[in-house]
């Protein structure tokens, strides 16, 4: 569950706190548990990720956010990426903006649609559409400075 905080956080301390905060969820909510809806892990995973969305949110990461609609297709050189290793893909996706950072989680790693993350962190589908792009094209522009994609 660590990794999963991490992703969400910039740093170490913070992924930690948001750790506890979920296991204190857990551990309180621990009752409601019903296991014909989900296994155990994935409800502590989606109570983990609720944490992390409640930690941006208290630090005001998305305070601010306009509309954004325009959004640009970066495509990204899938066997380029497939080299790297994950923590290397970590380290990468940890120098995003937290906000576009966060998107991008939420989309790629967690697999959730962009109504949902919009719905999870109150921003519009299209400002969620907007992130992923601007994820996509930062990681791009990373990567080509690491000399990964030609």
């Amino acid at each position: 569950m660590i990794a999963l905080c991490i992703r969400y956080t910039k740093n170490e301390e913070d992924a930690i706190e948001v750790l506890h905060n979920g296991f204190l969820k857990v551990y309180k909510h621990i009752g409601n548990y019903d296991s014909s809806r989900a296994s155990l892990y994935t409800w502590i995973k989606t109570i983990m990720v609720n944490s992390a969305i409640d930690f941006i949110r208290s630090n005001q990461k998305f305070k601010g956010q306009a509309e954004l609609k325009e959004v640009e297709d970066v495509s990204m050189d899938n066997e380029a990426i497939q080299r790297l290793s994950a923590t290397e893909l970590l380290k990468l996706v940890r120098k995003l903006p937290h906000a576009t950072q966060t998107v991008f989680n939420l989309y790629v790693i967690e697999g959730f649609n962009h109504r949902e993350i919009g719905e999870l962190v109150g921003i519009s589908e299209g400002t969620s559409k907007w992130h992923l792009s601007e994820a996509r094209r930062q990681l791009q522009q990373l990567l080509l400075t690491m000399h990964v994609l030609r």
